[in-house]
């Protein structure tokens, strides 16, 4: 089966010379939906990953004590607090009108798997057809009636047991098997698909692309969750699914490699985001 490896190039085909007068908006308005009573970590580190991968805005709608705890964490970060304690139906309006205007959508992180949040996602995401990065707890929801996201420009990030939760299938540490496992996936709902491992393989049903950079220690909570507001950031950009797939992986991956050499087993995911422009740095700087 043919598939190449995931190299710094691709970097520079999405990170170019900023033209003299460019201005907000220019390199994407994110949406980052997740959260609870709960949680709260998981949206704030999709936002922070997202802006250090140069995404020129984000907007975090969470249930009002995430969102309170949130904004508390960094000026930059600017929340839409909802009046509940976990998403549900009641909020669909509410949401659907915060993503008018936004050019990517990262949902799933923190929202637990209660019944009223999969009803949630799935009713959202039946509505919106702009490209989204589906994690966590979303990737659950969706599990249950694919047929809503076939054919969007959706990419899905799941570890091996959230990619059972999806396909059915079990995978192992077999590379072929995961990639035949995932380019079949891929191929029959038109999707792109990033199943997290040691390696990462990487589909959108017709390419296959494998992505080896990343260390052992990148085991911590929190992880995935950069990984996907990388994503996010590039996606918003209009950078196609597969391609920003590939490079969101890579630049993840190579953060937490140049994180681990800092902090060995102390790393955490925060570590990850600081080192973010480290990596963009070597194709592009100001």
């Amino acid at each position: 089966m043919s598939y190449r490896f995931v190299s710094e190039k691709i970097l520079k085909n999405i990170y170019r010379e900023r033209r003299d007068w460019c201005r907000k908006y220019d390199f994407g308005n994110l949406l980052v939906i997740g959260g609870s009573k709960i949680y709260s970590g998981s949206p704030t580190f999709n936002a922070l990953a997202a802006y250090r991968s140069g995404v020129d805005l984000v907007t975090i709608v969470a249930p009002k004590r995430a969102a309170d705890i949130i904004a508390s964490f960094k000026p930059d970060l600017i929340t839409y607090p909802l009046d509940c304690d976990y998403f549900s139906i009641k909020n669909l309006d509410e949401v659907l009108e915060l993503t008018k205007n936004k050019t990517a959508i990262v949902i799933g992180g923190g929202m637990t798997r209660r019944e009223e949040v999969f009803e949630f996602v799935l009713e959202y995401l039946k509505n919106v057809n702009i490209p989204c990065v589906i994690d966590a707890d979303a990737i659950h929801a969706v599990s249950k009636n694919l047929e809503i996201i076939s054919g969007k420009n959706f990419v899905l990030t799941p570890h091996s047991y959230e990619f059972f939760v999806l396909s059915g299938k079990r995978v192992g540490e077999n590379l072929e098997e995961r990639i035949n496992f995932v380019k079949e996936f891929c191929k029959n709902y038109k999707l792109t698909v990033i199943l997290k491992g040691q390696i990462d393989v990487i589909s959108d049903g017709q390419k296959i692309a494998l992505n080896k950079t990343g260390c052992k220690v990148m085991t911590k909570g929190g992880m995935g969750d950069t990984l996907a507001g990388i994503l996010g950031a590039i996606l918003a950009r209009k950078v196609d699914c597969f391609t920003a797939a590939c490079a969101a992986a890579y630049i993840n991956g190579k953060a937490g490699e140049l994180a681990a050499k800092k902090y060995s087993e102390g790393i955490m995911a925060s570590d990850i985001i600081e080192e973010i422009p480290n990596v963009i740095k070597k194709v592009i700087k100001y």
